[in-house]
């Protein structure tokens, strides 16, 4: 076998590779599932609460219940209170006052303003088509002294609302339940205009004896999401213990009870502030208990397949006839910025912005931001997530926002990348001479290092000038990678024509012509999805060809050959990523590509881009004569 023939079966094997190490850590996007392939069915499985004061145990067993709990209605028969508010629609289960019913209104599952909204939180065994996997929000008390588990609230605690209830901003839900031992629990649950609940629990102490509580809160859920995870991104565990963020990915959550048994969790004891919950790309549920002490719990059981988080507060001791109350929020909804923010900053300029009045009363919530996945460079990634934020608001269009993030970062790195770019322009003029020099020594390694370096010497060129300034680059574009791919602003968000979400891959197709067939492009995950090539693909591998011409080629046939593959085989490999993505990367390598072209040619280093095609063309087709 010669060796051109070598080196293009390497270069195969190679691209072949890369395109399977990629599709690993960054998998397409799914394909959409039918709205009857996504019916939950019942489990029957459901979270126990803490017994005593041990720790909450999430297993396939139902508690205990007096016999008066065992002729109530089971939950799918329980009776429901509505959530309505400008941003959430959904309703409380009051067996056990749970939230397990919430979708977000302004969020859709496609870009078809008929199809379901985003759902948040589903209950057990829930029939409606659009639910999840189950996964709700459980608050109540654990019996320390002076009551046994059936006399505190519970999962199947039926509670009791006033007639023609209905949760909203302007009111809230007051709910009741006497444990017909002397003892009375009201659970007040307001909720705000955006995503913020606040569940209030008084019990009041109507005995003869004190009793001693702990109260807790439960979130559950069941079964990882559906979805496309990525290594890029955390999903799974989120939270802060006295200022310390720790993420927890799904994968070891389910460590954790493989090394430290069924149902064992991770404990953390705050002791001045924290919150603690499950977190999505887009989406989040946090527990921030009003008090500063608290014990933070994250497990997994197996046989349940359920993931809880939990904050366990410190037991309230209620004299007789004292009454004993505990504040607990809760944040569901949707990751954005301006939320977020203003739920950590409260009090703060931001609460006039959004047309809330300012609460002193309330803490702020430390360190709440850092919920969003800002990732290793967080302190480029929220100075750049905020200026992408502004062009958002200015120019009105996040394609458009995202291309003058782009412009404005080149600028401001360039004086970096000009020292590269004039050492690549020298490089690429003495490409002849190297090879030229290549011919003269042939297989001698050490000659030909020898001669590269005097060469070098003589044309006053540092082949690793360049490299520097490559190098302080990196960690700015890979923030803002991480900036565009976080942000939930692009969600459903338009840029121009066909693209009408940048969230989502480029929809047109080569396939059909890019329309002018009728013929149905495939489904994302499939494998013709890979040959399904977009404008924007398309675009992407051009601009990628375009910046590689202007660089030196590698000396070596093989590694030529390999980097003369990748613009394509990137184009392949991108064509499953977010719109918005790949928009950022056609702008970076446009810009880059004026910017080099400039500097080459304003110190008379013209590059010629089609030459070199020009010629071969010319020897292949005879009319050029070969050079002797």
């Amino acid at each position: 076998m010669d060796s051109q023939n070598k080196n293009l079966m390497l270069a195969t094997v190679l691209s072949a590779l890369v395109i399977v190490v990629w599709t690993v850590f960054f998998p397409p996007q799914p394909p959409v599932v039918p709205e009857e392939e996504a019916a939950t069915t019942a489990t029957g499985t459901e979270t126990v609460p803490p017994a005593g004061a041990v720790s909450p145990v999430a297993t396939t067993a139902t508690p205990a219940l007096p016999d008066a709990a065992a002729a109530q209605p089971s939950l799918a028969e329980a009776p429901r209170v509505e959530i309505d508010t400008p941003e959430l629609t959904g309703s409380i289960s009051l067996m056990g006052a749970r939230l397990d019913d919430l979708s977000l209104k302004k969020y859709h599952v496609s870009l078809d303003e008929s199809s379901p909204l985003v759902r948040l939180l589903a209950p057990v065994g829930g029939t409606d088509l659009n639910a999840a996997n189950p996964y709700y929000v459980l608050n109540g008390w654990s019996p320390v002294a002076g009551l046994n588990a059936t006399q505190v609230p519970g999962p199947k605690t039926l509670w009791t609302a006033p007639e023609g209830a209905k949760l909203t901003p302007e009111t809230p839900l007051v709910l009741t339940w006497d444990n017909g031992a002397g003892q009375t629990f009201t659970r007040t649950i307001a909720v705000d205009t955006q995503y913020l609940f606040t569940v209030t629990d008084t019990v009041a102490n109507n005995g003869t004896a004190p009793v001693s509580l702990a109260p807790w809160g439960i979130i559950a859920r069941h079964g990882i999401p559906k979805g496309n995870h990525v290594y890029v991104l955390h999903e799974g565990a989120v939270r802060m213990t006295d200022g310390k963020l720790e993420e927890i990915k799904y994968k070891n959550i389910t460590k954790m009870d493989e090394v430290a048994g069924e149902g064992q969790a991770e404990i953390l004891t705050a002791t001045e502030n924290g919150w603690t919950g499950f977190t999505d790309k887009y989406w989040m549920t946090t527990l921030i208990p009003d008090v500063n002490q608290f014990t933070s719990v994250v497990k997994y059981v197996a046989s349940a397949d359920l993931y809880q988080t939990e904050t366990r507060l410190p037991a309230e001791v209620i004299a007789a006839g004292a009454t004993s109350s505990v504040t607990t929020r809760l944040f569901a909804g949707a990751k954005e910025w301006e939320a977020i923010a203003h739920y950590q900053n409260n009090p703060g300029w931001l609460d006039s912005l959004l047309g809330d009045e300012v609460d002193p009363n309330r803490p702020q919530i430390t360190r709440f931001v850092d919920s969003i996945d800002w990732g290793w460079y967080y302190f480029l990634t929220k100075p750049m997530f905020r200026l992408l934020h502004w062009l958002h608001a200015v120019l009105g269009n996040m394609g458009w926002a995202i291309i003058a993030l782009t412009v404005i970062i080149k600028l401001i790195v360039f004086p970096l990348a000009r020292t590269s770019y004039i050492s690549m322009a020298k490089m690429k003029e003495i490409q002849p001479k190297m090879e030229e020099l290549k011919e003269r020594v042939k297989d001698d390694k050490q000659a030909m290092q020898r001669e590269m370096m005097a060469l070098y010497k003589r044309e006053k060129i540092n082949p690793a000038a360049g490299c520097l300034p490559v190098l302080l680059q990196i960690p700015i574009f890979f923030s803002l990678y991480k900036v565009i791919y976080v942000t939930i602003e692009l969600y459903h968000a338009p840029w121009v024509g066909w693209i009408k979400d940048l969230s989502a891959p480029d929809p047109s197709s080569i396939l059909n012509l890019f329309g002018l067939l009728p013929i149905a492009t495939p489904e994302p995950g499939s494998f013709l999805f890979v040959l399904s090539l977009g404008v924007l693909p398309i675009l992407l591998g051009i601009s990628m060809w375009f910046q590689q011409k202007l660089n030196p080629a590698p000396t070596d046939p093989s590694q030529a050959m390999i980097f003369a593959w990748m613009p394509w085989i990137f184009m392949f490999m991108l064509g499953s990523f977010a719109s918005g993505l790949v928009l950022y990367w056609i702008a970076n390598n446009t810009i880059t590509f004026i910017q080099q072209y400039s500097i080459m040619t304003l110190h008379g280093k013209r590059p010629d881009l089609f030459g070199n095609i020009v010629s071969s063309f010319r020897k292949k087709s005879g009319a050029e004569p070969p050079k002797k």
